[in-house]
């Protein structure tokens, strides 16, 4: 059995090659192009790969052309998290020595000792990773958009809080359009206060809005002459000036988001799992492409429901040492799944009578806090979803909460 190990780097990666004693049978420095990527592939076809009993790779990222490349046919691709492979070298050297071949050598030796401990890269479906594309994308677009919002709210605060006060009302506030195009057309308190009926209701009209905008109108004029404290003329017109270059990135975040958000809605109906994910109460079309990407569609991945609910961060995790012992929630997991199992939960409960009777008894009969509850909820429909793609079936909200639903009826 021939094991490989790839230090990757941006222009250059490190290749190493052992058998089943350890001893290093070769070593290359490729470069990240298709005259390196042929060269690994030769590499590996000397030493006995073949399409039916590839060599395994174990290498420090999960993305990129080198890792398209090292997928192809039946190969087996390890991920090494960069802190274990840390770990494992200081078993090689006390010295805590540290050089690129060194690495690859490492990593080789990993799947040599240690290759039961870790799990390959998923077989996931082209449309699959196509849909964790885009929804990653999205996800990260949102939290842009909401970043550069909240330092604009911040700037607005040192000089413009009348607008912070008139755009209170709406959701999502300074993200929307109306808002965005009245700052635009009143960068500094002042013009705002000089901005004319007609003005206003231009620009909310500009910005889509077809229904009550006269009352609307009447609102952010009286919000906008209200009496505020000023910042001098020449600093006024200075962050003026500042916050329209914040308002520009937020205009390119938030087209950013919806322009992705239009492409997961597009791409994610056609997969086939979707039906199953969209039938969950809580899961819509956003939401349900987020689970799909961090999921995939590979059911080999976990072996069972609990290995999905402690990737996901919704099992706890048991400390003991001695006479001590500790149940706590877990801090090492899939950070873009918690974070959709959070909304999850929160809009199941209202969502599903059966998830809402689950929540309370978390919370009235055991005494979890909200976000201990909505955690256990989430397990819960995990547990189910994982259930539901193995066997191919919708989501019953009987067979789901049989004794919750009794409870509550």
């Amino acid at each position: 059995m021939i094991y490989c190990g790839i230090d990757w780097a941006e222009r250059t990666h490190d290749v190493a090659l052992v058998d089943d004693s350890g001893q290093l049978l070769a070593k290359r420095h490729i470069t990240d192009d298709a005259a390196g990527y042929k060269l690994l592939l030769d590499l590996l076809s000397e030493y006995g790969d073949t399409e039916d009993n590839p060599i395994p790779v174990a290498i420090e990222t999960s993305r990129g052309l080198l890792v398209t490349v090292l997928r192809t046919g039946q190969r087996q691709v390890f991920a090494i998290n960069p802190m274990a492979a840390a770990r494992y070298r200081d078993r090689h050297a006390v010295s805590r020595k540290k050089s690129d071949p060194g690495d690859a050598l490492v990593l080789a030796n990993i799947l040599r000792t240690d290759m039961h401990a870790h799990r390959p890269l998923p077989n996931d479906s082209d449309l699959a990773r196509a849909v964790t594309v885009l929804a990653r994308a999205q996800q990260d677009a949102v939290w842009n958009r909401q970043q550069v919002a909240n330092q604009l709210r911040s700037l607005l605060r040192e000089y413009y809080p009348a607008a912070l006060e008139a755009f209170a009302k709406w959701d999502n506030g300074l993200c929307r359009p109306e808002a965005r195009e009245l700052l635009r057309l009143a960068p500094t308190p002042r013009q705002a206060a000089r901005l004319t009926r007609p003005q206003i209701t231009a620009a909310l009209k500009r910005a889509g809005r077809k229904r009550s905008i006269e009352p609307e109108v009447e609102r952010l004029r009286e919000a906008f002459r209200t009496e505020w404290a000023h910042q001098p003329a020449l600093v006024d017109d200075a962050l003026g000036k500042q916050m329209l270059a914040l308002l520009g990135q937020l205009e390119a975040a938030s087209k950013a988001a919806d322009d992705l958000a239009q492409a997961v809605e597009e791409s994610f109906p056609q997969h086939p799992d979707a039906e199953i994910i969209l039938s969950f109460p809580g899961l819509g079309v956003q939401l349900g492409a987020r689970v799909l990407a961090e999921l995939g569609d590979d059911r080999q991945r976990f072996a069972d429901a609990r290995g999905l609910k402690a990737y996901a961060g919704a099992s706890p995790v048991t400390r003991a040492s001695g006479k001590k012992s500790s149940i706590t929630r877990r801090w090492v997991k899939n950070d873009r799944l918690n974070h959709a199992g959070y909304l999850w939960a929160f809009s199941a409960i209202t969502a599903s009578p059966g998830a809402k009777a689950h929540y309370r008894r978390r919370r009235d009969v055991h005494g979890d806090w909200h976000a201990a509850a909505q955690r256990h909820l989430f397990n819960r429909m995990l547990g189910q979803l994982y259930h539901c793609l193995k066997n191919r079936r919708l989501f019953d909200e009987q067979q789901a909460f049989p004794n919750q639903l009794a409870a509550a009826a």
